[in-house]
């Protein structure tokens, strides 16, 4: 499965600025899959959001290769 191919419904997001950063952690609900990225303070929210959501993602697509209907099995 590409990472382009992964359906996601329902993500929660975590921002903590530290310094001049922020830690970003993202939460797939449907496969409790969670992924944490740092990023500039200086993003905005969305480009943050947007850059966790590849990720998570990606890291979707790695743990689930492939299965019969394309779905991700949880």
């Amino acid at each position: 499965m590409r990472p382009e191919d992964v359906p996601l419904r329902q993500v929660y997001f975590e921002f903590h600025q530290i310094g001049s950063y922020v830690r970003v952690s993202a939460i797939d609900a449907r496969t409790n899959i969670e992924v944490t990225l740092v990023g500039d303070a200086n993003y905005s929210e969305e480009h943050l959001k947007q850059a966790a959501i590849r990720k998570l993602r990606y890291v979707i697509a790695k743990k689930y290769p492939s299965s019969d209907d394309g779905s991700v099995i949880a």
